[in-house]
Parts: C-alpha cells; structure tokens; sequence
C-alpha cells in the first residue's frame, strides 16, 4: 500500500515509524528537513522537504497516487487544504487530524467529505473516550471489549501481595483456564510471556479473558470494586471540556484552572460543571476544594510535568483513581512507572486509530489497542491460510506475537497449545511493534 503522511510532528513521526516495520510503501512530507533527515537515515521510508498545503509538493511527492492520505500537520486548517489537493490529485482515502468537534458532528459529515475528507481524526475526543472508560472501570489500567464484551482484553497493575505475584505464568494457567496473560509491561519494556515467564508485583499485566470471569481477574490482581461518582479535572481544556460534554450525565465534575479567562468561558463550554479558579498545585486549594471528597483526579493541563506532580499529590491525598495526559510519547513509561494511575497520550491514541484503518482496509480486521510498543490487532482466519492448519502448539508461532482469543459463532473463547483455528474464526492477535505483518502472513 502506498502511504503519504503530512505533517513531521509527534503523530506524523510516530506513524510512519509504525508503517515503515509493516512493510509500507511510505512518504513522508515536512517543511523541516532536520527532522525529516532522522527519520529518513533511521526507518524504511521515504521523505520529502516541502509545504504539505502546496499543490506542487503533494504532486511531486506522489499523493495523487497514493492510497491513504494522511494529514497530521498541527493545524486543522492545514489538514483539511492538505487532503482536499490530495483527494482533487486523486487520492483513494484522505485522513485529517483535526482540533474542533464540529467537524464530527454528523450534519456536517457531507461538507466534511465534500471538502476532500473521508475521515477525521480528533485526538481530544479519542483521549476523552479513554478516560470515561477508566473512570467506568478505575481498577484497570485499559479496558477493551470486543464483539459487544463477549471477548475482554484487560489491562492491570499487578498489586504487591496479590495472588498471581510471583507465579510463573505456567502454573497460573495450569490453575486459571479462564485467563490469557498475553503480556506483561515490566519497566520499560513489553514482554510476551512464555510458559517459565514469573509475573512480578508492579508488573502491567494485559490478560484476556470472558465477561463472567473479571470479578475472579479483579481479586487475583489484588484490586478491589469502587464506583466512581466526583470527578475533579485540573486544566480547562479541549480534552477536559469534551470529557465534561461527553459524561456529564454519568459523573459529577469539576473544573480547576488557574487561567481566569479559561474559567470565565468554560461556564458556557461546560453549563453543568462547577468552575474553580486557583492552581490545582495548591494542596490548600485542593483541600478547600475537597479533594479527600474526590472518587477520581484527571490532570489535563499542557504540561505532563505538572499532570504527574499533581496525580501523585492526588494519591498521597487519598484518591484512589488518578489519569495523566502525558504529552511526549518517549515519557510515556517513566510515567507509568510512577504511582499515577492511568496514563493518556492523545498523539499515540491519533496514530493508533490512523494505523487502524490499514488493517480495517479488510473489513475482518480491526485495532483495538494503543500502546508505545505493542500492536493487538482482531484478524480472520481465512480457508487455507498457515494458522488453520495445526494445533497453535504446532504452528511455531514466532516470538513476538501470541494468540489471545478468538471469536467464533457469536462465542469468545481463549486460546491454548491445543485449539485448533478455522476458517472464519476472528483471532485476538498480541504482538510487539513491527511484528504485525509477520502475523497477517499466517492469517492470509
């Protein structure tokens, strides 16, 4: 497939860094050549030095022949002049990133697409969905549901004192048919366990398993049921404003910002949450607030630094739920390593949507999970294709990836040595960045 990117930045680099191990065909365009010359000297692509709203550089750079074309520059404007050239030049998809709900909203869906823009990409809506997810569910790290929850993938910290610390992943399975430890995040790293992998306190564990069995996962990680009810935001932004829109009927908010013409307009942004003006970095303010009230604490202001700083005051206050919006990708697991609870990355959340749309090129395939260093992709097995033809103990599966369920007449089930694939079946494939065309192979 040929790819065009627009846009260098942290979702445009990010991207292409993924497309580029899929074994793309990718072109990158950027106006700034010293961030293009790193890319191009380190990954399998293309680059091109120009403005990605010129006609002349989108012609040259190959976007009228292009299948996808994507624009993340980080101007909304700019990415919607960007793929209306690139659709006029004869570009089969056109994606935009932009920064506005309105273009979401489906009566302008028509003016979208007549405009040259098949889909849109608005990472604060994204992030906003994430965050009602973890707030619905404040004892997992993610939460994913497939093929209307009869398949669970869940993310989880692995409590000290938990039943599953220090088990090898082989006995823990021998004892719990029900769960597919699938990876584990330890550190920095992503690991997909084998039989002899020991699960530590502290580990992230990305466990499969079916809906009647999560309150048995909750116990065994060591987590304990809490419903959420207050909710106290610091930093009135887009994000923050598309989280109070999207779930003011299901959660109590409440908005602190220390910009007082921020609070002045969230009132009419945000009608029924309550607006605080002061620095959520106060533990005074926070403790005339109420924060000891709180049943979660959501930092969404433009610095990650100040996000973490004051989710880890929110833990030492006693909230039990805290989410970061961490902006730069690369610090993404230092901060997970912290007592923060959940981390959000809204440009990671871009790039993995965008990514979905390779793979949802087949309709019987779709992305379901945004990690800095892991894919999970649901993929049909077709008639003849290498995973319907053994037992998955007999396969020789490669080290990257592993199976971690499948969904088969209207029934999710996990996977073991001895499941034996077929055709049509619908495989929860985990694997490590860039592995993702070595297991499309096995499925085609």
């Amino acid at each position: 497939m040929k790819i065009v990117i627009a846009g260098a930045g942290e979702v445009g680099s990010h991207l292409a860094k993924l497309l580029s191990t899929e074994e793309q065909d990718i072109i990158l365009i950027d106006a700034d050549t010293e961030r293009l010359d790193v890319l191009d000297a380190n990954y399998n692509l293309i680059t091109y030095a120009g403005n990605p709203t010129s006609i002349n550089v989108l012609a040259e750079a190959g976007a009228g022949r292009c299948d996808l074309f994507i624009a993340v520059t980080p101007y909304e404007s700019n990415n919607i002049v960007a793929c209306s050239i690139a659709k006029s030049l004869g570009a089969k998809t056109t994606v935009a990133r932009i920064d506005s709900y309105e273009l979401m909203e489906p009566s302008n869906g028509p003016l979208v697409k007549h405009l040259g823009v098949d889909r849109v990409i608005y990472p604060e809506y994204l992030a906003a969905q994430q965050i009602i997810t973890a707030l619905r569910h404040p004892w997992a790290r993610n939460w994913f549901e497939l093929h209307d929850g009869r398949l669970m993938l869940v993310g989880v910290k692995l409590r000290p004192g938990a039943q599953m610390a220090g088990m090898k992943l082989r006995d823990f399975t021998f004892r719990n048919h029900q769960f597919h430890v699938s990876a584990i995040k330890r550190h920095h790293e992503t690991i997909i366990p084998r039989g002899d992998s020991t699960m530590e306190a502290g580990d992230i564990l990305y466990i499969t398993t079916t809906r009647d069995h999560l309150a048995d996962l909750r116990a065994l990680t060591g987590k304990k049921e809490h419903k959420i009810r207050r909710v106290l935001i610091m930093g009135g932004t887009k994000m923050a404003v598309r989280l109070v829109n999207s779930a003011s009927d299901e959660f109590r908010f409440k908005i602190v910002d220390d910009d007082i013409n921020v609070c002045r307009k969230l009132p009419r942004k945000c009608p029924d949450c309550e607006i605080i003006h002061g620095d959520a970095r106060d533990t005074d303010l926070l403790g005339e607030i109420g924060i000891s009230d709180m049943d979660a604490f959501v930092a969404l202001t433009p610095s990650s630094e100040t996000n973490i700083f004051t989710c880890l005051t929110a833990k030492e206050l006693g909230v039990k739920k805290t989410v970061a919006d961490v902006e730069s990708i690369q610090f993404i697991s230092q901060a997970e390593n912290l007592n923060i609870g959940m981390v959000i990355n809204k440009k990671l959340l871009a790039s993995s949507t965008i990514f979905q749309l390779l793979l949802d090129a087949d309709s019987s395939t779709s992305k379901c999970l945004a990690l800095a260093d892991a894919e999970v992709a649901e993929l049909e097995a077709r008639p003849g294709s290498k995973i319907t033809r053994s037992a998955v103990k007999d396969l020789s599966l490669p080290s990257e990836l592993t199976l971690a369920g499948l969904f088969r007449d209207g029934e999710g089930m996990l996977i073991s040595g001895n499941t034996q694939i077929r055709p049509g079946d619908h495989v929860l494939v985990f694997c490590l960045s860039g592995a993702l065309h070595k297991v499309e192979k096995l499925f085609y």
